[in-house]
């Protein structure tokens, strides 16, 4: 894959964005968080912590920068025999609202976190019938700040790069990429509830929507 262009502006890398390639696949996570937006925002935009929540994510290093947009990651993954790492960019925020992340060698894919306050009707009032309980039968989050929080991902699989796997013999890349796309739906679900139980704290049922624009995932 080339690489990716240099803004004259700037001097920052232009990383590719979903309506710039066809057969895109999307995936959205999202669910509810009673915690502040700001709150929520500091924390996920600590990139490093997310191997604490991934099956497969083994690591990530920071390359270069605090967070903020430039900063690059490398993220080593293992699944089956296979170990690979991915190297993505924050390229672009909007405190607390919004996080926006690309990778930026073989595969073209990006997403973002997004983060959106909820009424003041839904967070202080909870039910029409006036119950304002929480999936664990506690009424102690009716007075406290809530949010959304959506991880969103986007990817075109006939981009991936057949070079950037050591792979085994007799195995074809084809085969790995249509038992490895599936996971990650799993993976996003896995760690948007395990990131949202570690920011309130507690562990309770969390209903997660899904949207899915696949036929692979």
């Amino acid at each position: 894959m080339a690489a990716a262009p240099l803004s004259p502006e700037t001097g920052r890398t232009i990383y590719p964005v979903a309506g710039e390639r066809a057969a895109v696949d999307e995936l959205v996570v999202r669910t509810e968080v009673y915690a502040d937006p700001e709150e929520v925002y500091e924390f996920l935009l600590d990139f490093p912590r997310y191997g604490r929540y991934s099956e497969y994510l083994r690591s990530v290093e920071t390359m270069e920068g605090s967070g903020g947009p430039g900063t690059r990651y490398a993220l080593t993954f293992a699944w089956w025999k296979l170990t690979y790492t991915a190297h993505s960019a924050v390229t672009g925020v909007d405190p607390p609202e919004r996080i926006d992340w690309a990778i930026t060698k073989d595969i073209d894919a990006d997403g973002c976190w997004r983060v959106t306050p909820v009424g003041d009707d839904e967070a202080e009032g909870g039910n029409a019938d006036g119950g304002g309980t929480n999936d664990a039968g506690s009424d102690d989050t009716a007075a406290e700040p809530t949010c959304e929080v959506a991880l969103e991902v986007r990817f075109d699989p006939s981009s991936a790069s057949s070079d950037a796997l050591d792979l085994p013999r007799l195995v074809s890349f084809d085969w790995v990429l249509k038992k490895a796309i599936p996971l990650i739906r799993t993976e996003a679900e896995r760690v948007v509830e395990r990131a949202v139980a570690d920011l309130e704290g507690r562990t309770r049922r969390i209903d997660l929507d899904v949207y899915v624009d696949s036929d692979r995932i």
